[in-house]
Parts: structure tokens; sequence; C-alpha cells
């Protein structure tokens, strides 16, 4: 917990920029709050794609850490290697966000809303690669456990970021009123923002400075870059898989309505905070487990491992029971009530919280199973077992509940809950695999 909950409160952070961005484009009313949201979720289902292929960089340096405290120039291939493998990955994103507006009108949106989210993925996507190289700065200093840097960076963000919104989306601090364009460029500016700030901690910090990080940085290494690679794509598609499986839900929410998109924007962003919990707790436990990897000590693996699992699923039940008893106060803080529409918003959205109580649990169990796995550079198997729950599972279900069985919009969270057990028990059953058949290292 002392490695974890900076890495919470960093993730909180994040989740916040984001909430920040729907609070205020809910004052807009429905019809900005579900372009913002169909534009932010398909930016985001391509990036976590960025994200799983630099994660690689976590357990490598964990590990390398594990064998040797002083292991300064393996690091700082991993981590130099990483931010070359994050501008490889975003080149050719760029040109395929640029034209999101064609992609939304093809995959059926309404043309004003489309229209509204290209707008916004242009202005967006200058803010991915900064995100990249951010992350990549925070899983070095994560493998020092040393987390609470990009705490401090988070917390100024989200302050950043909130003034810079309130000013680029309602037209404050004498700033021009941009509304959806003005969220895409603010959450750029940060992004920017906290990968700067991170620079200055990474070059000032006497800790940080010895690994000289940035020496020699545009050569490249392609031994350690194949090594980032081979462990970071299949993370990249289990992260992908499940992402887009989120951002697949919200286009086949726009072909019910638009008043079902704005619900499930505000209900999954509510899901996004209390999942962040699971996830901060998943990274520690990679790393924790990474340095018992590399160190070769069986007892600290297992130690590890199943004590992250008991913190997130306890944690994640507990928020269950959260979301079932107030569903209505929750979704009335990032919609006002009185705007036309509102009410008709609130209700759908009081019936999706319910069934994403449920999802909760799972969805705490199946990230926790993974992070565990990553520390020991299990990476394959998880991206297949995620494959398998998502893509099939979770959208086949979803789909038959949603438009064959009629269930609409609430169908689509059933897909969620059948599809996140099944990745749970495929996880967490992996570990306990390895385990039996003792497959981790002695």
């Amino acid at each position: 917990m002392l490695l974890a909950s900076p890495m919470i409160l960093t993730n909180l952070t994040g989740t916040l920029i984001h909430a920040t961005d729907v609070f205020l484009l809910g004052k807009l009313g429905p019809e900005a709050l579900a372009a913002g949201a169909i534009g932010s979720n398909f930016v985001m289902s391509i990036t976590i794609f960025g994200m799983g292929l630099v994660t690689a960089a976590s357990p490598l340096m964990a590990a390398a850490i594990g064998r040797r405290s002083n292991a300064v120039r393996d690091v700082r291939r991993t981590f130099q290697q990483a931010c070359l493998a994050a501008l490889c990955f975003a080149i050719p994103v760029w040109i395929l966000l640029w034209n999101a507006e064609s992609l939304f009108l093809a995959l059926g949106q309404e043309p004003a809303i489309a229209a509204s989210a290209g707008l916004f993925v242009r202005a967006l996507q200058w803010g991915m690669l900064p995100f990249l190289l951010y992350l990549i700065c925070r899983s070095f200093i994560g493998a020092l456990e040393r987390p609470i840097w990009s705490l401090v960076i988070g917390v100024i963000a989200v302050l950043f970021n909130a003034v810079i919104n309130y000013g680029l989306i309602l037209g404050n601090f004498g700033l021009p009123q941009l509304g959806v364009l003005g969220a895409g460029i603010g959450s750029a500016l940060t992004q920017a923002m906290m990968f700067g700030g991170m620079v200055l901690v990474l070059m000032r910090h006497r800790l940080f400075r010895r690994f000289r990080l940035f020496h020699g940085i545009g050569r490249p290494d392609w031994e350690r870059f194949r090594d980032v690679v081979r462990l970071g794509w299949p993370i990249s598609l289990q992260m992908g898989f499940e992402a887009t499986v989120f951002a697949l839900a919200i286009l086949m929410m726009g072909w019910i309505g638009s008043a079902e998109v704005a619900a499930y924007a505000i209900a999954l962003q509510l899901c996004a905070i209390t999942f962040m919990v699971p996830l901060g707790v998943a990274q520690a436990t990679t790393v924790r487990v990474g340095i018992g990897y590399g160190r070769k000590d069986h007892a600290m693996i297992h130690r590890a491992g199943w004590t992250g699992a008991a913190i997130c699923i306890g944690f994640m039940a507990c928020m269950a029971g959260v979301l079932w008893g107030f569903p209505t106060s929750l979704m009335s803080l990032f919609i006002d009530p009185e705007l036309p529409g509102s009410a008709r918003v609130i209700a759908i959205g009081v019936g999706f919280l319910g069934l994403a109580a449920l999802f909760q649990i799972f969805d705490g169990a199946q990230v926790i199973g993974a992070g565990m796995l990553r520390g020991l550079q299990d990476t394959t198997w998880p991206m297949l077992f995620a494959l398998v729950s998502y893509w099939i599972v979770c959208i086949g279900t979803g789909y038959v509940f949603a438009f064959e069985l009629g269930m609409k919009g609430d169908g689509i969270w059933v897909g969620f809950v059948v599809g996140l057990a099944m990745a749970a028990v495929l996880m967490l059953g992996r570990w306990q695999i390895r385990a039996r058949l003792n497959l981790l290292p002695k």
C-alpha cells in the first residue's frame, strides 16, 4: 500500500482531468456531452494500445533493479527504447485520428455529433505522445518505488486542466468559448504540461539524475527495442481489446440514441473513478512481483500477488454497494437535472449503474490478475484471454441482449458483466496454474 497509494492517487488525478471535461461539457447540454464522450473514448481506445506498448518498461526496469540495485545502464536502455517505441506508435496514429469525423459518420453517428467529435479529436490527438512519454517516466520512478512525484505532477495537472478548460469550454477568464474544441485543446495542453513537469523532476532530483535517462537518447538500441516490443505488444493488445470494447459500446449506444450515449458516458466515468484504485494496486503489484522475479524470490512473488488481489476485490465490492445505493445522486453530479433532456439521461443512467455495480467486482479482479502476470513478464496468455473475453463474449452477449432481446442500453452493460467475469476467472486461473505447476522462478 505504501507503493500503491501514490499510484492510486496519481491515477485518480488522471481520471479527474477527464471527469472535469465531462462535468464542464455537461453544462453545455447532452449533445456536447455526447460529442465529447465519443471523441474522448475514440482517442483513448487507440492511445491504450500505445500505453500497453510502453507499459513493458515497468516490469523490465523492475526486474533489472531486482537483479542489481545499481543497474543504471540497463534501466536507461529500457527507458530510452520505450520512448522510441512511443514515437513509432504515435506517428501513424496521428494520421488516423485526423480523419476521425469520417470514421464516426461511417459508423452511423449523427452528423452534428460526428462533426463536433471530429473537431475535438483533432485537438486532443497532439497530447497523445506527451502522455505516453509521461507514462514511461512514471514507470521509471515506480520501478524505483518513488511514485510520489507522479502524484505531485498529477495534482498540479488537475488544477491546470480545470482552469484552462473552464476558460476554453465555457468562455471564462477572457478566453474564447470554444465548447467541445476547447475541451480538446485544454486536455492536450495538460498532457504536455505533465510530461514537461516529469522531465524537470527526472533531471533535477538526486536519485533520478544519476541514471542520466536522456543522455544519448537519440541513439537507437535495437536489441533493447526488440525486448520492449516483444513484451509490450501482447500488453498493448490486451489493454486495447478491453478499451476498444468500451469505445465500440459507446458507438452501439449511439445507434440507440444520444440520451443513451450521455448516460453511458456518465456511468462509465463513475466506474473509471473507482477503477483507479485497483489499477494503482495492480501497477504496484507488477513492480513488487517484478522485483521478486528478478531476485528469483518465490515467496515474495506469491505474497505480493495475492495481497494485491485481496485488496482490489475487497475495495471494488465496497464500491459496488455505493453505486447500487446512490445512483440518482451520482448521475446528478455530472448533468444539470434542469436542462432539457437531462431527466431522461439520469433515468437511463440509474439503470446502467445498477448493472455497473456488479461489473465493478469483476473489473477489479481482472485488472489485478493481469498486473500479477505482468510482473512475471507473462503477457501472451493475458492477451489471448482479453481477446476471447472482450471481443467474443462481451460484444456478442451485449449485442444479443441489447438488440435481439430488446434490452437496449442495459443489454450492453450485461455484456460487460459477463465478459469481465470471464476475464477475471481466466487471469486468476492462469496465476494459480503457474503456482501449482511450479512455473514461478525458484
